[in-house]
């Protein structure tokens, strides 16, 4: 008999074992993965009937907020955004049957009051029967900056993005198309489902925040990197002065490279950085070499998430770079931004962002600081250092060139700011190369201000634009404009503080 109990004892051991192990395996080794699957709703489902924070802009608007559920019986709650598509890429949103994303995602223990912090501050409330203990989100952007965002790009397709080149806050970061999540929060399922799908079917991908979230040919705007990893190696010097010609055929091939529209162009690094010379930085992209040059790019952090306090990030990459010494002309259009060369807007701007700031690159981050029931600071964002990828020198020299771009350049069309503020930038037209549509391109600009004392940087990029015999299709003359009333607004105009 002993036996027998001995042996159901080790039996029953083993059993409670496995379950232990497995329950640690999936509440504890599998949790963020689990908590981050698309149709996991069960934790939304109990968060649903509990009190949620509001989402705040800089400025003191609140952009994400929850209301009585009058229209379904089982939940408490529903989720509210006042300000409709205006924040929806930053916010995201925060539904019972399809999950959560963005701020809404990232910071929503902070939001119904879980964390260890409000758990503990909020014992009292608990004892006094009160269960609200949800907390407050800040976000560094200013509702104002991003209707001027909004304002700026109208109904074209793009993303605007301001950042502060100094701590790396984004200011405003809008793009477009963009959708209103009150199409489908708090609305019967069916409602929702049918918004939510035909969001995803829908061109230009509105459920993604393009801005952080996508990536795009960067055209001459990639010049910027090009000569800050050319001046840093010592293959450029402001003195390195370039022949003038329409045509270089480089190494490996007959197929020669053009200059933009063909035109001849040369001179010294001022001049064809000023004029946005293809030639000159196909060159030193050979120079450079295949090792220098995509080590190069990675002190720019690219091929490296970026490091934003949001879900899912995308990457900027260069392409494949396997083999790229027995394939040497990609090498040299990869120089100037063109080939397989794919830049997230976001981390242009922080590309311009590290020339204004001495040549150090900050970590980028949309949420200010957190609070709790109470209105007492959580937690606040610290800026924070990412890469260093040029000298202060260098940095320096890329500021006087990209104010000559302003002054005389490729951005003299539309970049002179009100007040005689003088902003420093760089163009760019990312021709797609497509044989159905030769015409079509990306246009860009990145830039700062005031060059000599920076305050914001910032990227715009029109997606799939057309030249036609009337309207170039050129960076300057198309994101110029809006880069222009951006900077107006927020150093001379209405949103200036």
């Amino acid at each position: 008999m002993n036996q027998k109990i001995r042996q159901l004892a080790a039996g029953l051991m083993v059993c409670y074992v496995v379950l232990f192990v497995a329950l640690n395996y999936w509440q504890v080794g599998q949790k963020e993965e689990l908590d981050a699957k698309f149709d996991n709703t069960r934790q939304v489902l109990r968060e649903f009937n509990r009190p949620r924070g509001e989402i705040i802009s800089a400025d003191g608007v609140v952009v994400a907020r929850s209301l009585p559920d009058t229209t379904n019986e089982s939940l408490d709650f529903v989720r509210d955004y006042p300000t409709g598509d205006l924040m929806s890429n930053v916010t995201g949103y925060f539904t019972k049957d399809f999950g959560s994303t963005q701020v809404e995602r990232q910071y929503g223990d902070v939001l119904v009051g879980s964390t260890v912090a409000q758990q503990v501050r909020g014992l009292g409330n608990l004892l006094d029967g009160n269960v609200d203990n949800a907390g407050s989100v800040q976000l560094t952007l200013r509702h104002d900056a991003q209707l001027a965002a909004k304002f700026a790009l109208g109904a074209r397709e793009g993303s605007v993005t301001v950042t502060d080149p100094n701590t790396g806050a984004v200011i405003a970061m809008y793009s477009n198309p963009t959708y209103d999540p009150n199409d489908f929060v708090g609305v019967p399922f069916e409602e929702a489902r049918d918004a939510i799908t035909e969001l995803q079917n829908a061109d230009g991908n509105p459920l993604l925040a393009n801005a952080y979230q996508e990536r795009y040919m960067p055209g001459s705007t990639f010049k910027v990197i090009t000569a800050g990893i050319g001046l840093e190696s010592g293959v450029l010097t402001r003195e390195t002065n370039f022949p003038r010609e329409r045509q270089y055929v480089p190494p490996q091939t007959n197929d020669p490279i053009n200059n933009y529209n063909g035109s001849q162009c040369g001179g010294d690094m001022a001049e064809v950085f000023r004029r946005s010379c293809n030639i000159p930085f196909a060159k030193t992209a050979i120079e450079l070499g295949v090792d220098r040059f995509v080590a190069g790019t990675k002190n720019w952090g690219i091929d490296e998430q970026l490091p934003i306090d949001l879900p899912r990030a995308a990457t900027s990459t260069i392409g494949n770079v396997e083999n790229l010494d027995k394939a040497l002309p990609l090498l040299a259009i990869r120089g100037f931004g063109q080939s397989e060369v794919q830049m997230v807007p976001l981390h242009m701007a922080m590309v311009a962002g590290a020339v204004a700031n001495g040549g150090q690159m900050m970590s980028p981050y949309v949420v200010d600081a957190t609070f709790d029931q109470a209105g007492r600071e959580l937690d606040r964002t610290s800026p924070s250092l990412w890469k260093t990828p040029i000298s202060p020198a260098t940095a320096a020299l890329e500021t006087e060139f990209m104010t000559g771009v302003v002054q005389s350049g490729t951005a003299s069309c539309c970049m002179t700011l009100d007040g005689g503020i003088q902003a420093a930038a760089k163009t760019g037209t990312a021709e797609l190369g497509l044989d159905s549509n030769p015409d079509l391109s990306h246009a860009w600009i990145i830039a700062f201000a005031p060059a000599e004392n920076p305050r914001f940087a910032i990227s715009v990029v029109l997606t799939n634009v057309q030249s036609t015999q009337d309207v170039s299709a050129t960076g300057g003359r198309l994101a110029g404009p809006i880069a222009k009333d951006m900077l107006d607004f927020l150093l001379t105009g209405q949103g200036a503080i």
